[in-house]
């Protein structure tokens, strides 16, 4: 049971959180109500030790990310899987090859060994990849502290950039709109014909089962797929689920709480030995943002914004999220992340081992 020393702790963290997270939503911080609550969070960690958050938080914040990106969804949205086969090959095919060579060149400029190297460049979720890393041998807080500059720079960065270049493309008259090959829904998402209490707590009973089952696989990411799965039987099946927005702004408090309670000294610490990787990281991820972003607009029809955000290495969880913050409805987006989500958690670190065998 938790005493009551945690618990102080976990309400001044969500206090705190809500307070930061609210006053960069004001400042229009993309993603404002996640990124100052984590920031406020890991304030909170680093200057007083005052900050922690249980870690069934992590599965809570999934459980919900997933009912609402099921809620999300329509028919036509599953239909689309076949349509967007081809960019969503084109995104992991560039991830694939972004992770074996930023990893490639990160061992050869850093002390870090190769499997290191390629499991701090690999595309997956800040809080799996490190427990991956464990299992396989390789340095753990190196990898922890990659990927959670990896999760900022997606969350709280890159997405301001890609808004900020669009503007600056647009201003100089190069107009980022999508082509009609896009998908794009005229009507309201996450609508139901039974909007109520009842329908939203339907739903989350059973995107909650779900994502315990999915957990019970111990497969990192089925938490938050097998959510997935249960809301969409109850959006397309019952057409009895509902999330409303303050359930989404609650999520995005809580998970950037948890995240940032897990900051230590000790890890802005190893940062500092980190700043050569950190940065090959860094600008690996923007250049594949740009350059394969532009890529998926070329051949796919996708607008500029949307482009790049297909290609900006936030976790699923967080884009789902994020995307309506930044005003940006194309489905097609979150069901590619789902998608590389899953295959990369189940992937590539299988591909990582075959590498690092083969390099021996």
């Amino acid at each position: 049971m938790m005493n009551w020393e945690l618990a102080k702790y976990c309400f001044l963290t969500l206090a705190v959180g809500l307070v930061v997270g609210r006053a960069f939503k004001m400042l229009k911080v993309p993603a404002g109500w996640m990124i100052g609550s984590f920031a406020g969070a890991a304030l909170l960690a680093c200057s007083f030790d005052a900050a922690w958050m249980p870690s069934s938080t992590r599965t809570v914040a999934q459980v919900i990310a997933g009912a609402y990106v099921g809620c999300s969804m329509e028919r036509d949205d599953i239909r689309r899987l076949r349509v967007i086969f081809r960019p969503t090959l084109m995104m992991l095919a560039s991830f694939f090859t972004l992770m074996i060579a930023a990893g490639v060149t990160i061992y050869f400029v850093s002390p870090l060994d190769l499997k290191t190297s390629l499991m701090c460049a690999m595309p997956a979720g800040v809080n799996d990849t490190p427990i991956i890393a464990a299992d396989m041998g390789a340095d753990v807080p190196s990898v922890t502290v990659l990927q959670l500059v990896r999760q900022i720079f997606g969350i709280a960065v890159l997405p301001s950039l890609v808004v900020a270049y669009d503007r600056y493309k647009t201003s100089c008259g190069h107009v980022g709109q999508r082509s009609e090959q896009a998908h794009v829904r005229s009507t309201p998402r996450n609508v139901s014909h039974q909007r109520s209490l009842v329908s939203t707590m339907a739903v989350l009973s059973a995107a909650a089962l779900a994502g315990l089952l999915g957990q019970a696989t111990h497969i990192p990411g089925m938490t938050f797929t097998f959510a997935i799965a249960a809301a969409l039987v109850m959006k397309l099946g019952f057409d009895f689920a509902y999330i409303p927005r303050w359930v989404r702004k609650a999520c995005q408090v809580i998970a950037g709480c948890y995240l940032g309670s897990l900051m230590t000294v000790e890890q802005l610490s190893a940062a500092h030995t980190l700043i050569v990787p950190i940065l090959v990281v860094v600008a690996f991820y923007a250049a594949n943002c740009i350059v394969t972003g532009t890529l998926q607009r070329r051949f796919f029809g996708y607008g500029r914004t949307e482009g790049m955000m297909i290609e900006t290495p936030a976790g699923a969880a967080d884009m789902a999220l994020i995307l309506e913050d930044l005003k940006i409805r194309n489905t097609d987006i979150i069901v590619m992340h789902v998608v590389r989500a899953t295959t990369v958690i189940g992937l590539f670190p299988q591909v990582v081992n075959l590498i690092c065998h083969l390099w021996q």
